[in-house]
Parts: C-alpha cells; structure tokens; sequence
C-alpha cells in the first residue's frame, strides 16, 4: 500500500470514526505517539480509544498533506489542519512507519497551533 493510499484511509478513518476503520490503519501492536500529549497510545485498542476520545466531528475540518519523505518503511508529511467552528488551524508534521501489508507499526505526530 502507498502512502497516499495510507493517507486516504486515515482521512477517512478520522472523519468516520469507526473502529474498524481506524483498526484498518494500524498493527495490533502500533504506537501512535502524539508528542504534544503526556503518554502515546500502544496498541490497535489504544490507538481506537484516544481516537475515539479526541472525536472531531465530521465536517467540522479539512486537512490537507504534502509528503516530505517516502521511503520502504518511513513517511514524513506535513500537515494542515483547520477547524470551522473553532476558528482554528493547526501545521502538523507526522511520521509513519508503515509495514509491508501497509498498515502502521509506529505513529508520530507534532502540532502546533497558527497565531494570526
């Protein structure tokens, strides 16, 4: 699977929700490192449930990405993130350590919020 690939799968796992589309994404035993969060979420339930709690509507932002880096096993993107209601954008930079059946072993994202 491409990144691309990857990529629209996580779109559309975070604009749904749905946990099996989420447990698509991941390994049974991937982390997803949100740097700007106290802990990281280890494990396909984990990483379902931190989604879950986060729980962005759908149709409440847009995300666009531009990859920095794409090799066997490692992407680098950047991001960015808007949000209508909350008058908010968000420049993201992740990295994705995809395995060979294209599913994610190891997540890493930083945020930062856009002063205006």
């Amino acid at each position: 699977m491409s990144l691309a690939a990857w990529m629209d799968g996580y779109v559309k796992a975070w604009t749904s929700g749905r946990p099996e589309e989420i447990a698509d994404l991941f390994t049974e035993d991937a982390t997803y490192d949100p740097q700007t969060s106290e802990e990281r979420w280890v494990g396909r339930d984990a990483i379902i449930a931190g989604w879950q709690d986060v729980g962005d509507e759908p149709d409440t932002w847009t995300f666009e990405w531009d990859p920095l880096l794409e090799t066997h096993g490692l992407s680098v993107i950047t991001g960015r993130t808007e949000y209508f209601d909350e008058g908010r954008n968000f420049r993201n930079l992740w990295t994705i350590r995809l395995t060979d059946d294209g599913r994610c072993r190891e997540f890493t994202e930083w945020w930062i919020e856009e002063e205006w």
